[in-house]
């Protein structure tokens, strides 16, 4: 499973990066794969950890910000493991023909 979030406060003005550092974090002490691009931060695992994860990022935030907003997409599909990579993989091979 891959899910892609994102977790913005609100009420905090528009410089918006040491909140958002503060989720990315708990991402990256997860142990879990993870990607973070300019919108979203992509994870990779079982759902429960996923969640748990997410749960906790959205918490940092929280607890230095009024509103938190979460935007969150996902992609169910047993048996894949390493999707981060082998989906972006298959792009790559097809750009390259």
């Amino acid at each position: 499973m891959i899910v892609a979030f994102s977790v913005t406060p609100l009420g905090v003005g528009e410089d918006v990066g040491e909140y958002v550092a503060d989720a990315v974090r708990v991402v990256r002490e997860s142990g879990l794969p993870h990607r973070t691009d300019a919108m979203f931060t992509s994870i990779e695992g079982e759902w429960d950890e996923i969640m748990d994860v997410v749960k906790r990022a959205v918490a940092a935030v929280e607890a230095r910000a009024p509103r938190v907003s979460l935007v969150l997409k996902a992609d169910l599909r047993p048996g894949v493991t390493d999707g981060l990579t082998s989906k972006v993989e298959t792009i790559e091979r097809h750009l390259a023909q």
